[in-house]
């Protein structure tokens, strides 16, 4: 399997491997995204405890899965 050397002789990322990290780095921020807002409007609508709780964690699975699907497109685009 042929490796691509960059210019100081360190191997270089395969596009495969970019897909992956666009898409575990898109789910992060759309997870934090989500977290900050959904916590402020689960607040201001009167959730609390374990209703609380569900509610953001549903919503930040919602909301970081297509984040991560599209930062991913645009990564395998990009390679």
């Amino acid at each position: 399997m042929l490796v691509a050397v960059g210019p100081h002789g360190q191997s270089q990322a395969s596009c495969f491997d970019l897909v992956k990290m666009g898409f575990v780095t898109g789910c992060a921020v759309g997870m934090a995204a989500r977290v900050l807002f959904g916590t402020f409007s689960c607040l201001g609508i009167g959730m609390q405890g374990h209703e609380l709780m569900c509610s953001i964690g549903k919503t930040m699975m919602q909301s970081g899965s297509p984040f991560g699907t599209f930062i991913a497109i645009g990564m395998s685009i990009r390679c």
